[in-house]
């Protein structure tokens, strides 16, 4: 694969690399489930996460595929700090990389997610972003600029089917899916129960009289972009936040699929995560972002007239 002249391009080039990271990936992921070899290592940067060999392995992977088709950019993964690869003393490109989304349930066989975001500092904003889902059908969530400026989105399957993405969710809050990385029993589950104004709004009869509103658990990037793809209608982080790995890649694909990410006041989050410098991108990389997410505006002002802020 030669080095990548478009945004359109360069996200082929990273759906490639994730589609490579899957299978390579996948067969040890599935080998540490069935023999309970989950390799846990302790986790220096993020003392309360899960880290296993199977993130550092990726990590180092993914510098190397990365490398082979990118001349120079800032490597900014999860599990390092921020560091230029080629000849450039200051790259345009910054590619945050969570090289194992969801590790701890990765190893035991069951969800697994790798992210990625290819972002020009030049620009201020985000030129591709996939996020890959290990274990299922849909393995491919993806958004690029086109040649004419505009952010598009899409999902391809394992067999090579692609699909557009351009119709997030309309639904009303008394009718939707509304996911919540509710984990944690203590710092995720718990502030989730205490929302009761929500967990009622989300309860109330719909048109029909049926109950049909629901929660359900989703992780990083993935639950962006499983309400991207209408699977599901919302999502919410209102207890810890989320990092800028978990964040960004989604954010972006729903943005590109014409859904809306804001932060818990109602202000859509920009997509310019402010990467001038390696100092600033280290500063990023520090922070975490509360949000809703939505498939519609009004969806996201519905949830957050609901939420009691914690």
């Amino acid at each position: 694969m030669s080095s990548p002249g478009s945004a359109t391009d360069l996200a082929r080039c990273i759906v490639g690399a994730v589609q490579l990271m899957i299978e390579e990936i996948r067969p040890r992921l599935i080998d540490a489930a069935l023999t309970g070899h989950r390799a846990e290592n302790e986790n220096t940067r993020h003392a309360d996460n899960f880290l296993s060999e199977y993130d550092l392995w990726m990590h180092d992977r993914y510098k190397t595929v990365l490398a082979e088709h990118i001349p120079s950019f800032v490597y900014a993964s999860e599990e390092a700090d921020p560091e230029v690869i080629g000849d450039e003393t200051d790259p345009d490109l910054c590619i945050l990389v969570d090289p194992l989304d969801t590790s701890e349930l990765a190893v035991r066989g069951l969800c697994g997610y790798t992210h990625v975001l290819v972002y020009s500092r030049a620009l201020a904003r985000p030129l591709a972003a996939v996020v890959g889902d290990i274990f299922h059908h849909i393995q491919i969530y993806s958004a690029a600029r086109d040649n004419n400026g505009d952010d598009r989105a899409s999902i391809t399957t394992a067999d090579g089917r692609e699909q557009i993405l351009d119709s997030p969710s309309g639904a009303t809050l008394s009718d939707a899916l509304v996911t919540n990385y509710l984990m944690r029993p203590e710092q995720r589950f718990q502030p989730l129960a205490r929302q009761q104004r929500f967990i009622e709004a989300l309860s109330a009869p719909s048109r029909d009289g049926k109950a049909r509103g629901r929660i359900g658990v989703d992780f990083g990037s993935i639950g962006l972009c499983h309400v991207a793809a209408g699977f599901s209608d919302a999502m919410v982080e209102f207890a810890k936040g989320f990092a800028i790995w978990d964040l960004s890649p989604g954010h972006y694909i729903l943005h590109a699929a014409g859904g809306i990410v804001t932060d818990l006041d109602g202000a859509s989050i920009p997509l310019d995560y402010n990467l001038n410098s390696l100092r600033d991108i280290r500063s990023a990389m520090a922070r975490r972002q509360k949000f809703i997410a939505a498939g519609n505006a009004a969806l996201a002002n519905e949830i957050r007239g609901t939420l009691t802020p914690s």
